[in-house]
């Protein structure tokens, strides 16, 4: 089937438009993760939320942005009141998402019209969009999906009423859900959690201590770690509690809310310091394996990091090519100067790239729900998410803070007034790296997997999967490349393995990067190759052309004496959709003499 190239002359901006409908690449990575029968339901929903996305909620955003939340701790009595004051903006997006839409409901419940659940790539993808508009308020959205996850999976039942309303359609009856880690004394590291649980007679327990950086500072399912009395030293000692904002009972539990974080962007969400002053809380699992039970919810939020990333990278991209077809200068549009067009394509390869190692690892992660680790396949999916999701948080997190730093450039001066959403795109973006994990965090953590869990034994035969179904003559040349790349990566997996751990440490990164780099590149010719069969247009294989040579190649004279024109001629197919016929890329045979 042949599309037409979308002509972004004809928007005046990113707003005001259906972000599903122009966002041709994350359409592509729903089709091709989504079972086919959970597609079928969601894609005219997904088009839906896309199109509320860009205009209600985007408009909603802004003024949220301008009008942040506001903390009063005390009342006019001077007694703790623990209370955020919000917009009404807000009020208004959470009722979209989370009852006519369902952000937090269809991952755990069947919605109107199925009689089963979707998977968690149904969520990320509408986090994805919504991070289009706004990404601060996908924080809460996403932790209130994560908490549900864990009471899902280790709660024994007590804790039902929490999980009913942290998944309900009913605004009215829905709460939200939050992840209390950081401690002032021990930031990443939460083997050095200082926060003490004591067991009261009824079985609840008290909670006092101090936690440093609380996002959805006031929600009413927020998890906690605590050490009870006499557990052991570490992450090992940790147990895991929810800690209500109000007691069951209707009062304000025993924390003391001291001050909102004056952040530089995700102003929509309140993050602050909370002073548990014997807070009533309720174990979750098992004592002193809170640390492990986290990890489920901090694997998906890491992921939903990443879907943040795909969503302000889109956007941005999105604002730069309507401000590139729009903007003239020296009497033509910028969009076709070679150097906007380099820039242009080269922008859009990095968002197909993110988008491709995100929802793979969304597809990854759901099969490992489904299995569990008591199958093969199961266990496989779960060596493949711990590679996954630290490089996926970690790279496209770094990804979505140039890009959007260049979309404020493509833009010129208005690119940098807050009238304009471009800022608040980099404002927004610039926390991605550090929620969840920093960088540095996040390579040794895929040290660890390779390490303890064995993530290589997954990892290798998946890129050597996705290598092996490009077979198309256009895939030769970049599939050549990958070869090389991938022999390079195991060479330095094998290196590493015998390396000292200061030596490993020292080179966890750079790893990272090259993981991203070889797996990316090997799932985008085979995105190729299935796009060649199912529509004959080979559009997909000149992203992947294009990725392998910036990321996997080092051309002599850094490119320049090479006379390569990519950027100029295939502008139209990469920017603006157009599709190619997969004859025009392989070279003609030369004749036989």
């Amino acid at each position: 089937m042949t599309r037409e190239a979308i002509d972004y002359g004809q928007f005046e901006a990113g707003r005001d438009v259906n972000y599903w409908t122009l966002d041709r690449t994350l359409q592509y990575e729903a089709r091709r993760t989504y079972p086919d029968e959970e597609f079928a339901w969601a894609e005219p929903r997904l088009e839906a939320f896309g199109d509320v996305v860009g205009s209600t909620i985007a408009d909603n955003a802004d003024r949220i942005d301008r009008h942040g939340p506001e903390l009063h701790t005390y009342d006019q009595h001077g007694e703790v009141r623990n209370e955020v004051e919000y917009h009404p903006a807000q009020d208004e997006n959470e009722r979209i998402s989370y009852e006519k839409f369902g952000l937090t409901h269809d991952a755990f419940h069947a919605p109107p019209g199925r009689d089963e659940p979707l998977g968690l790539t149904h969520t990320l993808t509408q986090q994805a969009l919504l991070s289009y508009a706004d990404p601060g308020f996908v924080c809460p959205v996403s932790m209130t999906t994560g908490v549900a996850l864990v009471l899902d999976e280790f709660d024994d039942g007590s804790l039902d009423g929490y999980f009913d309303r942290l998944t309900s359609r009913d605004a009215d009856e829905h709460i939200e859900g939050a992840m209390f880690l950081t401690e002032k004394q021990g930031g990443s590291d939460v083997g050095a959690n200082e926060t003490v649980a004591e067991e009261a007679p009824d079985g609840s327990y008290r909670l006092t201590g101090e936690k440093w950086f609380c996002s959805n500072i006031d929600a009413q399912g927020a998890l906690a770690l605590a050490r009870r009395p006499d557990a052991p030293d570490g992450t090992a000692g940790l147990s895991l509690f929810l800690v209500p904002h109000t007691k069951p009972g209707g009062m304000v539990n025993d924390a003391l809310f001291r001050r909102l974080k004056d952040k530089l962007g995700t102003i929509s969400v309140p993050t602050g310091e909370i002073e548990f002053r014997g807070a009533e809380a309720f174990l979750v699992g098992e004592p002193e394996n809170g640390f492990r039970q986290m990890t489920e919810m901090l694997n998906f939020e890491r992921l939903s990091n990443a879907t943040a990333a795909v969503g302000i990278m889109g956007r941005a991209l999105l604002e730069s090519k309507v401000r590139a077809a729009n903007r003239e200068a020296f009497g033509e549009v910028i969009q076709d100067y070679p150097l906007m067009r380099r820039d242009l394509v080269d922008m859009a390869v990095d968002y197909e790239a993110a988008a491709a190692f995100t929802f793979d690892g969304a597809r990854v992660l759901d099969r490992y729900r489904r299995e569990g680790r008591e199958t093969e396949a199961g266990e496989r999916a779960f060596k493949l998410v711990r590679a996954l999701v630290p490089v996926a948080k970690h790279v496209t997190a770094r990804m979505a803070v140039e890009t959007a730093s260049y979309a404020c450039e493509v833009l010129g001066g208005n690119g940098y007034v807050r009238e304009f959403v471009t800022p608040r795109l980099l404002r927004d973006a610039q926390v991605l790296p550090i929620w969840e994990g920093t960088s540095n965090v996040l390579s040794l953590d895929l040290l660890r997997a390779l390490d303890r869990e064995d993530a290589h034994e997954a990892l290798l035969p998946a890129i050597r999967a996705n290598l092996d179904a490009a077979e198309h003559p256009c895939l030769d040349e970049p599939t050549a490349a990958i070869e090389d790349a991938f022999a390079g990566l195991q060479e330095s997996l094998v290196h590493l393995a015998g390396a000292d751990g200061e030596y490993a440490q020292l080179h966890a990164k750079k790893l990272a990067n090259y993981v991203f780099d070889v797996y990316t590149a090997a799932l985008l010719v085979k995105e190729a190759q299935e796009r060649i069969d199912s529509a004959d247009d080979a559009r997909k294989a000149l992203v992947a052309k294009r990725f392998v040579d910036t990321r996997l190649c080092e051309p002599d004279a850094r490119g320049i004496t090479s006379d390569e024109r990519f950027s100029i001629g295939q502008f139209d197919a990469v920017v603006r959709y157009a599709s190619v016929e997969p004859a025009t890329l392989v070279e003609s045979a030369p004749a036989d003499d």
